[in-house]
């Protein structure tokens, strides 16, 4: 169990809320750290082992039970007609031995064209003590956080889809309690978003005599209104990520494929100006380079492209890229492996991921291991293990009526 006071309560709270709008950096210099904050993070966490171990993947591999995550419009080009996927990932267990993340997800195929799907995501952050300034104790509490979505896909054409992916949002931090130096009394955090998604995956065609065939997938997620942890409080971004991919897929023989896939990201959230260093009160009149983050949710998607106070430079350090490969034998045993980047100062998590898979006729088992890519510093992303185990729920029916 952890202890946490009131004061560092409230700062934790007005740092993780606030920065995502009222940074207050002052006079920083190009090169610095310049992070972009927001409510909610854990939206972003890759929650199975398949794309876990191809370094965050997921825009344009092939369908699986959890594409409702990456890209709903996957699922309209999925071969089985019913599926259901459970994960779990111990988070930051370097730092917090208490953190998970919990996943299940399910698909089902309507026709030939379109599917629906279902998941939801569960966060818990373990039990915290929470004292008063003195280190009086006041109560204990598990913040969680959860999200609930529904999504729909459907083929536009024999190489086409598009999809919609709709999610309902909890967070609540605090149980309620009361944190003077953060606006009195706290609240959970509510909101609702949606995903807009398209996938494309071409005929089959040959190289060197091998069959293949290339994919490409663009995700807008996360587009939703602000969340409040205060009444009467600030409002504050969600995680809104666009992501674009590409996979190229290739049968060795009529034993092995391979695939290799590469995506990137951007948050579409307003990165933090610069402030000049003489106002006592970060606003916009006092900002020196960059733009004023304190707009709303649209003006902040497309504000996102050009408002970083380094410029160009900048804007193109935002990006985050992940590469991985898949290696199926006799489409039962799968080895991956991937990397992921992002640019040192926009929170520097590099990192290398393996995994393996395990198919039968009914289930499946999935695991992935991150190994950090940075040298002299501890992340607190090392050791993370990834578990799924997915059900063919199609196959289970035959199988029972056998």
């Amino acid at each position: 169990m952890r202890k946490i006071s009131l004061t560092v309560l409230a700062g934790v709270l007005l740092n993780m809320i606030s920065l995502a709008q009222s940074p207050t950096a002052f006079d920083t210099f190009e090169g610095e750290l310049n992070t972009i904050s927001t409510s909610v993070p854990f939206l972003l966490i890759a929650p199975d082992s398949r794309a876990g171990a191809m370094g965050d993947v997921g825009a344009a591999t092939s369908p699986d039970h959890n594409s409702i995550h990456w890209n709903a419009s996957k699922l309209a080009f999925i071969e089985d007609d019913r599926g259901v996927s459970m994960s779990y990932t111990p988070w930051l267990q370097d730092l917090v031995p208490e953190i998970s993340l919990s996943y299940l997800s399910g698909f089902k195929r309507l026709n030939s064209k379109s599917t629906i799907a279902g998941s939801m995501r569960y966060f818990s952050l373990g039990e915290i003590q929470f004292t008063d300034a003195q280190g009086q104790f006041i109560s204990n509490f598990n913040p969680n956080e959860f999200t609930i979505d529904g999504a729909y896909s459907m083929k536009l054409s024999q190489n086409f889809s598009t999809g919609l992916a709709m999610r309902y949002i909890f967070s609540n931090l605090t149980g309620g309690i009361q944190v003077p130096d953060a606006g009195g009394a706290t609240k959970p955090g509510t909101s609702f978003a949606v995903d807009l998604s398209s996938y494309f995956q071409s005929d089959k065609f040959d190289i060197d005599d091998k069959e293949a065939y290339f994919a490409a997938g663009f995700n807008l997620s996360n587009i939703g209104n602000k969340i409040s942890y205060t009444d009467g409080g600030e409002e504050h971004f969600l995680p809104t990520n666009a992501r674009l991919g590409a996979n190229l897929f290739m049968e060795l023989d009529e034993y092995n494929t391979l695939s290799f896939a590469f995506d990137i990201n951007k948050l579409l959230v307003p990165t933090p100006p610069i402030y000049d260093s003489l106002a006592t009160v970060p606003g916009p009149e006092n900002i020196i380079s960059g733009q004023d983050p304190n707009v709303g949710v649209l003006q902040g998607m497309f504000q996102s492209f050009s408002d970083a106070p380094g410029g160009l430079q900048e804007e193109l350090n935002e990006l985050m890229y992940s590469v991985g490969a898949e290696y199926w034998y006799l489409k039962q045993f799968a080895f991956r492996g991937g990397y992921f980047h992002e640019h040192v100062t926009k929170g520097a998590r590099k990192y290398f991921t393996v995994g393996v898979g395990l198919k039968m006729n009914v289930f499946s088992l999935d695991m992935a291991f991150l190994l950090p890519a940075t040298r002299g510093v501890r992340s607190p992303l090392a050791n993370t293990l990834r578990f799924t185990l997915l059900f063919d729920m199609a196959a289970l029916y035959a199988t029972d009526k056998e």
